[in-house]
């Protein structure tokens, strides 16, 4: 694989964006978690993801959280940012804006609602890539943007874009996924979107995991993804079934609302979120606590 590439492979975090009470940004917060993430050994991070509930984050904020994350990380880790929608137009204007904070690569999510074919898919995707001075992951995500990147159109702008390196594939669709993994380019990075799911993935043939569960737990979920990549599955197999019940209650009633309950349980942040999303349950959070505290 290109040594340009390696860098994308193990687990990248995509980190949430803590709140103040008030729901200002807690810069403080935001902080610690990359510092402890890179303690724990992630291999790089992923800032302005779906995790940082980025649609109630307008631009000035979306700039100062990258910012925060940039300086916070001070070139240690390899950064990649989020930069996608339903406006073709707006993602090139706005990949302009991030690349002073000096990225390593953009992650570009399917444009949602719109619900383009496949074909518009790719000259979204073509356009996005004639642009970008950066390397591409895109990103499909169909549960959250009812528009599927088929494995098949997927190859076709992997063939046709060089800088697309890669995808961050949460479809769920496992034929999908095993099509693409025995279809793809050597050197096209195919990365799993779904916690629950990695493990299996990666002994398919994925190259690591953008985790969402590893904000709380950097360290287990690094361990499990850079033992399957060391093809020691077993060992691997430890860590997934440690992190299966906090996985199943990090998503029970969405994404970030769980996972920021376990940071808020762990006293790493304040139990905010900006509406329309709104703390889990009372049942799930005297569960999550529980967790935690065992």
């Amino acid at each position: 694989m290109n040594k340009d590439l390696k860098k994308f492979r193990g687990l990248g975090v995509a980190i949430v964006t803590p709140f103040k009470p008030d729901e200002s940004i807690d810069f403080k917060a935001l902080e610690s978690l990359v510092e402890n993430m890179i303690e724990n050994h992630v291999d790089y991070l992923v800032a302005l993801g779906t995790t940082s509930e980025y649609p109630t984050i307008p631009p000035d904020e979306k700039a100062d959280v990258l910012r925060c994350i940039s300086e916070a990380n001070a070139g240690r880790l390899p950064l990649i940012v989020g930069v996608g929608g339903p406006n073709t137009k707006a993602v090139l204007r706005r990949m302009e804006t991030v690349v002073e904070y000096e990225p390593d690569a953009i992650l570009s999510v399917t444009p949602y609602y719109n619900n383009p074919s496949q074909a518009g898919l790719v000259a979204h995707y073509k356009v996005i890539a004639e642009h970008s001075p950066l390397p591409i992951l895109l990103y499909n995500v169909p549960g959250r943007t009812s528009c599927n990147l088929k494995a098949e159109t997927t190859l076709q702008i992997a063939e046709s874009c060089p800088n697309v390196c890669g995808i961050k594939e949460a479809s769920g669709n496992m034929h999908q996924i095993l099509y693409l993994l025995n279809h793809k380019p050597e050197d096209f990075l195919v990365i799993s979107g779904d916690d629950l799911l990695t493990l299996p993935l990666m002994a398919a043939g994925m190259d690591g995991l953008i985790s969402v569960v590893a904000n709380a737990y950097p360290s287990e979920v690094a361990n499990m993804v850079h033992l399957a990549l060391a093809d020691q599955f077993i060992k691997a197999r430890i860590y997934h079934d440690r992190l299966f019940d906090i996985t199943k209650a990090c998503f029970a009633e969405g994404n970030p609302c769980g996972v920021k309950a376990f940071l808020a349980a762990q006293g790493r942040i304040h139990n905010v979120l900006r509406l329309p999303l709104v703390p889990v349950s009372e049942d799930l959070q005297k569960r999550i606590e529980s967790i935690v505290n065992s």
